[in-house]
C-alpha cells in the first residue's frame, strides 16, 4: 500500500463499523478498498492516474466495476494528505446512503 492508502486504512477504514477489505480482487482488477455491504470501491490515485493513459484506463475500469453494481470513489493522494477529514466524511456519507438503499431493495 502507498502511504496515503495506509493512512486511510489505519486511521479510518480498518475500524469502520461497516466491513472494508483492502487490496480486493474484482474481475481482473485489484481495488484499493472494497465494501461489500455498500457495494463500494475506493481508489486512491497517484499522479500517473491523471495522465492521458491513466485516465483512459481508469474510465474503462470504472465502467466495468459499475457494471457489477458498484460505485467507485476516487481520491487523489493530495486529498488524503490535505483534506483527510473531508475525505472520511464523504466516504461515511456514501456508505450510509448506499447501505440504506441496499436494505430497501
Amino acid at each position: 500500500m502507498t502511504p496515503q492508502e495506509r493512512k486511510l486504512w489505519y486511521l479510518f477504514l480498518r475500524k469502520y463499523p461497516v466491513k472494508f477489505y483492502k487490496q480486493r480482487i474484482i474481475e481482473s482488477f485489484i481495488a484499493d478498498f472494497y465494501c461489500c455491504a455498500a457495494k463500494l470501491v475506493i481508489e486512491i490515485d497517484g499522479s500517473q492516474h491523471y495522465e492521458e493513459q491513466g485516465l483512459a484506463y481508469d474510465a474503462e475500469r470504472t465502467a466495468i466495476l459499475e457494471g457489477h453494481g458498484l460505485e467507485v470513489l476516487r481520491f487523489s493522494n493530495r486529498e488524503i494528505d490535505t483534506q483527510f477529514d473531508v475525505v472520511c466524511e464523504h466516504i461515511d456519507n456514501i456508505v450510509k446512503k448506499r447501505c440504506e438503499e441496499n436494505d430497501e431493495q
